[in-house]
């Protein structure tokens, strides 16, 4: 038996996603006809309380497109400094949207209001304009933290009263609202536009969402198809995320047990350390006073069958999800007591 700790990624599919692409009326969505996409785009501009959403490929293409839509070429954006955006994405928002990064060093993911007023550019020939501040919540590389709604709120009012729109990365916003109780549109508010995975925690096989106004959509709609993204008969793919939005929203608090499960059992190992406050579904643990690297240490639960990542010299990330379950949470501690 394999434990797959890597991340949420890694979920299949439900039986009810399966049956629900396979009965997918479907149409050509690059003339705006597949109904199912259309369905999907509806019901999450209304979950994010934006006036459009938009079916996209990945988290990343979403991301892409927002920074490509809202920036010119020669922009500065300002994101904090572990951001997926500005980590994880290939250095994308320099080679496709030749904008370049201004990072704010965050407490666990949350950049501080005044560093980003003091970072706006002024009006100078020789500085970039700023084009666009980027939050990201939940905050991966800050161990799945929940950025509070007051310092995004903080944030948002920053940005507007310079002109400045605000995007969120929202790969994984269904845990922030379920870990506060809150919906999705307490973090929206404060939000020009915003991209949501369909295909993390909610367990889709494929898609993301972006959603802002009607303007906004209509020139990302350009950019989707410029960078290869606009799909013909992609109901088949869109209908999982239906039920995902339907129906895999609220056992999120399910994958959040099972973390603190985790992490209060790693707790209690010897030589094992978690450094993060886990708020949501990732547990972020130190290995280093076991003497071996984070590398080292994965190789070793990889040949007692349990999977995970690197995230620094030391330290390792495990994510829980749907398709983990408390019988391998439990027999996960069992092996890392002995590792």
């Amino acid at each position: 038996m394999v434990i797959d700790l890597r991340s949420d990624t890694v979920t299949k599919p439900t039986e009810e996603m399966r049956k629900a692409a396979y009965e997918a009326e479907v149409g050509d969505d690059v003339y705006v006809e597949d109904p199912t996409v259309r369905k999907l785009e509806e019901m999450a501009a209304e979950m994010l309380g934006k006036e459009e959403a938009l079916f996209v490929t990945s988290g990343t293409q979403g991301n892409q497109m927002a920074v490509l839509t809202h920036c010119v070429p020669g922009n500065e954006i300002l994101l904090e400094e572990e951001s997926h955006i500005f980590y994880y994405e290939g250095g994308a928002i320099s080679a496709f949207a030749g904008v370049q990064p201004r990072t704010i060093k965050g407490t666990r993911g949350a950049m501080s209001p005044t560093m980003i007023e003091t970072a706006i550019r002024g009006d100078d020939i020789h500085l970039p304009e700023t084009g666009l501040i980027c939050v990201e919540n939940t905050h991966n590389r800050a161990g799945g933290a929940i950025v509070p709604l007051e310092n995004m709120a903080r944030i948002y009012d920053v940005a507007t009263s310079n002109n400045i729109p605000v995007h969120l990365d929202g790969a994984r916003l269904f845990n922030a609202a379920v870990g506060l109780g809150c919906s999705l549109k307490d973090f929206t508010q404060y939000t020009t536009t915003v991209q949501v995975c369909l295909s993390k925690g909610l367990g889709a096989p494929v898609g993301s969402i972006i959603a802002g106004d009607k303007n906004f959509i209509s020139r990302a709609r350009k950019w989707r198809k410029r960078l290869g993204g606009g799909l013909r008969q992609v109901g088949i793919i869109a209908a999982p995320g239906i039920v995902a939005l339907s129906s895999m929203i609220d056992r999120l608090s399910e994958d959040h047990d099972k973390a603190k499960k985790l992490s209060d059992g790693i707790s209690m190992i010897q030589g094992l350390t978690v450094v993060n406050q886990v708020d949501t579904n990732i547990v972020l643990v130190d290995v280093a006073k076991k003497g071996v690297t984070s590398v080292e240490f994965i190789e070793k639960l990889k040949e007692h069958g349990i999977l995970a990542v690197p995230f620094g010299q030391t330290v390792v990330r495990f994510t829980t999800h749907y398709d983990v379950t408390n019988e391998q949470i439990e027999s996960a501690l069992n092996i890392l007591n002995q590792c």
